[in-house]
Parts: structure tokens; sequence; C-alpha cells
């Protein structure tokens, strides 16, 4: 009896190693939801420089998780932008079509409403815990979609192509942290209220009006995914 006590109190502190690891499976959610703030650059008639004259930027974000190398995202971002063309090295003339030598002097304010569905591709597998998978909590990503934007000046509606990178990091199980960079190209001229200065009609993305947002982020993972469930290859 003594020696068989023995062999169950081995073979239980045997199992002492493998706690651990089954208290630390990560779990898997299907979605994220929170938001995110930094600022809007406007490329445009009014603003040639990349990150000149910047604005604020507001959003949304709703991401459904299709494994731990990919996701889905809906953004929605309020941005006010405002901008001058006195900043411009480029020469615009003062009446649109006539000679001159007098400089077009044009300064705007309007808000931006966008909407964009990306689709992220992470280098990494993406979770909290590393566990058999080799999971990452800071992960890079590149992201690519189809959107819309809205502004108040000149009522002008247009779609939009959102491309860029981030980064994401889980802070805790079910929290997670980001930084998010995209730029978007528009098939508008008329973001800032200012179409063609320089006379000349252009076609698709060619002398549109671009913008590039630069955010943090920060959601909330929810939905678990069933643990009994067949579990994907990662």
């Amino acid at each position: 009896m003594k020696k068989l006590s023995h062999h169950i109190i081995l073979i239980l502190f045997s199992f002492l190693p493998l706690l651990p690891a089954m208290a630390q499976e990560d779990a898997e959610y299907t979605m994220e939801i929170g938001g995110g703030l930094g600022g809007l650059f406007g490329v445009n008639d009014a603003n040639t420089k990349l990150f000149g004259q910047p604005g604020f930027q507001g959003s949304g974000t709703f991401r459904y998780v299709i494994n731990r190398r990919s996701a889905v995202k809906l953004s929605l971002g309020y941005a006010s932008l405002s901008g001058n063309t006195k900043n411009v090295d480029d020469f615009m003339p003062a009446v649109v079509g006539q000679a001159g030598s007098d400089r077009l002097q044009y300064e705007f304010s309007t808000s931006l409403i966008d909407l964009s569905a990306l689709y992220e591709l992470h280098f990494l597998p993406y979770g909290y815990y590393k566990g058999y998978q080799g999971l990452h909590r800071l992960v890079p990503y590149l992201q690519l979609g189809l959107g819309a934007v809205y502004s108040s000046k000149g009522k002008a509606f247009a779609p939009t192509i959102p491309l860029g990178f981030g980064l994401k990091y889980r802070v805790a199980p079910r929290l997670n942290l980001g930084f998010e960079w995209r730029m978007h190209f528009t098939t508008s001229d008329k973001l800032e209220g200012l179409e063609a200065p320089h006379g000349i009609k252009s076609q698709m993305f060619k002398n549109k009006d671009h913008y590039n947002v630069a955010l943090f982020t920060l959601t909330y993972s929810f939905s678990e995914k069933c643990p009994t469930c067949n579990k994907d290859e990662w």
C-alpha cells in the first residue's frame, strides 16, 4: 500500500510541468471593437507635402478575425483638414486659364468622413501566449482595401483605395494596442474645394486629392471561438 501511494504521488508530480502550459492555452476571439486617434494629412493643391498641414482624425474600428494571420477590418473616421496655397512652392495663377504673375491665394477648412473596408495580412501569427503555435504578441501587418470619403467643402464625395501597414501588440488576452498608417488614393480633385487650379483636367488618380492617416488604436477582443470545434491550421 505504501509503495502504491508513492507511485501515485510520482504520477501526480509528473503532471505538474504540464499545468502551466494547459493554463496558458491561448483563446481565440473572432471579433474586435474599438477606436483610434491620430492625424490626417491632405495631399492636394493646397498642400503637396506628405505630412504637411496636419488635421485631427478620430475613428471607430470593427475587426473580424479570420485566423491568426489575417483579418477584415471596417473603419469609420471623422477628420478636420485645412490648408493654404501660400505654403505650396508650385505656382498657380490667380485666375485659372489666364497668364499673369499674381499667385493664387486660397485658404480652406473642411471636415472629412471616411469609411474603409480593409484586409489585413500579418507577417507572424498573432496571440497572447506563444504556446506550441509560436504566437507573437507584437505583429506587423499590411492592409489594403476599398472605401469612400465625403468632404463638407464643396460637398465632394469620392471612392478611395486605402493601403498601408500597421503594428499590433496584445497587451492582455483581450486587449490590443496598435499603430497604423494608410494612404488613401481618391478620384476627386475637390476635397479642399479647389479644382484644377492650373486649368489642366486630370484622369483617374493623377493630379487628384489624396490623404494619409496615422492612428494609435485600442481594441477589445470578444466572441470567443468554440474551444471544442476543429481548429484551423495556422
